[in-house]
């Protein structure tokens, strides 16, 4: 027996906080009879629905890896009418992305509609590490290093940096090229970051998921995750 908002989620119809609004306006019946009590818990023979259509039949899951291109929304939809990272995948399941990368922020992401792996992957307890390159502005200095090394606070909370490293300081074009791997699932961590540190990123690019890579996958182009691989994923929880 699980609760229904879970299970909602966990299908991938929307967000866990979503399926409680929905259940609460009275848009959700349980074999037939509207369900008002977020306390309810369900099984898998129960048949839920959502404004009278069921959604818990058997439904295909699908896992995709993409390269993000820059100025593409990382959202199933934009109020602006702009370019979403859905708008990339040739699929007509209600797939959704895992995370989120910043407008300009370019490299890997995890699409899927399996609720069940997205929360795995997302959950803070999990310490998911993720690889990013950037290029920031200015030099870095040995005290620099030394912060990222301890580790720095970020809006009251301590941002450990799992490894990082320096690929590149160029002295005439005053920027540093800095490969840094972290457990944060916090928006814009990796900018404030650096802006912490006086050095503003100029560019940024998501290299690795766990033990995902970018591998050949040019930028805008994806892939469907193998076997192998969505079974790794769940042995991260």
């Amino acid at each position: 027996m699980e609760r229904l908002q879970k299970v909602i989620a966990n299908l991938g119809i929307t967000s866990r906080r979503k399926a409680e609004d929905l259940i609460i306006t009275g848009h959700v019946k349980v074999n037939g009879n509207i369900i008002k009590e977020l306390g309810t818990k369900v099984d898998v023979n129960d048949i839920i629905e959502i404004d009278n259509k069921i959604i818990n039949q058997e439904i295909k899951k699908e896992y995709y890896l993409l390269n993000k291109p820059p100025k593409v929304i990382t959202s199933t939809n934009d109020e602006h009418n702009r370019k979403t990272v859905v708008d990339l995948i040739n699929t007509e399941a209600r797939i959704y992305p895992v995370g989120r990368l910043d407008y300009d922020t370019t490299g890997l992401l995890i699409l899927t509609n399996d609720g069940e792996l997205a929360n795995i992957l997302m959950h803070p307890k999990n310490k998911i590490p993720k690889t990013y390159v950037a290029r920031i502005k200015g030099i870095l200095t040995k005290e620099d290093i030394f912060n990222l090394k301890k580790g720095l606070v970020i809006d009251d909370r301590l941002v450990e940096t799992n490894n990082f490293k320096v690929r590149e300081k160029n002295y005439d074009g005053n920027f540093t090229i800095i490969e840094i791997t972290i457990a944060e699932g916090r928006n814009h961590i990796v900018k404030k970051i650096f802006a912490s540190l006086n050095h503003p990123v100029v560019r940024l690019k998501r290299t690795k998921i766990a033990f995902l890579t970018l591998d050949n996958l040019k930028i805008g182009e994806y892939r469907p995750l193998k076997l192998k691989e969505i079974k790794k994923l769940y042995s991260l929880k």
